[in-house]
């Protein structure tokens, strides 16, 4: 495990991007998963400072943020070079203000690695280790950055990577985090094939942009993301007959929804609902039944 801190300047004036944040870059335990959490007092902090790639790593740029550092430190985890190699070469490479950049930046395997200027916003500073970092800078104090970094090494492994992440954000929220108060917060994840329909490698993107309470409004947003566009788990499946299956195509009728096959009633209301892929044959999701029944769907 890497620590690292400084006690930073406050007479920066130059104006920048993404400047007091806090962050934590990570891949999940089996390694398939690559993703970044952040909180800050600027508004859409989301659209600066995260990057992923599946399989490759994940970065975050932030105070005075060089946003270059993105596809950078991304080509250079694609090549195979290490999470500290990389956070290296990115500084050596930059030729703008480095003592008042901070990056984090985490691989396909091995250790996370973060990198503060000397003359950071006080307090500033990170810690990495086996797949993290995590930094931040004009924070309520050192004790942001260590409650993240609990946060996340008392995770479960097999939480979802977005859940896991948001658990240690939201200690370094509860710690104080950006000491200029709260505005927005963002979740980025990636994973080969866990994108929309299997389309695509983004798992979690999810911004909130200006908001008083930004890390839970991430929370809750992250909760109708998985309602919305993760696939049901196999074991909660509840089979589509008997008694449950009168009751859900009376309610589909009491919506309009009405047909000879249960299963395409189902699916063209699910579609309308957006819950399209939570449709397995034969069978409802425990989800999908209780919004059912919670959305006008009455029983006949």
């Amino acid at each position: 495990m890497q620590v690292y801190g400084s006690v930073c300047a406050t007479n920066v004036t130059s104006a920048n991007v993404a400047r007091m944040t806090f962050s934590i870059v990570a891949r999940s335990a089996d390694g398939k998963a690559h993703g970044v959490a952040v909180a800050s007092k600027f508004l859409g902090v989301g659209a600066a400072v995260p990057a992923a790639l599946a399989d490759v790593g994940a970065v975050a740029t932030q105070s005075y943020a060089n946003l270059a550092y993105r596809p950078q430190s991304l080509a250079l985890l694609g090549t195979g070079v290490a999470a500290t190699e990389t956070v290296k070469a990115l500084i050596a490479g930059d030729s703008g203000p480095i003592e008042h950049r901070q990056v984090g930046v985490v691989g396909p395997d091995g250790l996370g690695a973060t990198f503060t200027g000397k003359e950071c916003h006080d307090w500033a500073g990170g810690v990495a280790g086996d797949g993290y970092a995590i930094q931040g800078n004009m924070l309520a104090g050192a004790q942001v950055v260590s409650d993240i970094q609990a946060a996340w090494l008392a995770g479960r492994d097999e939480t979802p990577l977005g859940y896991r992440l948001l658990e240690a954000l939201r200690a370094g929220d509860l710690a104080g985090g950006d000491r200029r108060g709260r505005q927005s917060a963002a979740l980025l994840v990636v994973a080969k094939g866990r994108g929309y329909g299997g389309t695509s490698d983004v798992w979690v993107d999810l911004r909130v942009d200006d908001h008083p309470d930004p890390v839970a409004e991430l929370g809750r947003l992250l909760e109708m993301h998985s309602l919305y566009f993760e696939v049901p788990e196999p074991s909660t499946l509840l089979p589509l007959t008997g008694e449950l299956a009168d009751e859900v195509a009376s309610r589909l009728a009491s919506t309009g929804h009405v047909g000879p096959d249960l299963d395409e009633s189902l699916a063209s209301w699910a579609g309308v609902e957006n819950l399209e892929m939570r449709i397995v044959a034969g069978h409802i999701d425990p989800l999908v039944l209780d919004h059912l029944r919670s959305s006008g769907g009455s029983d006949l």
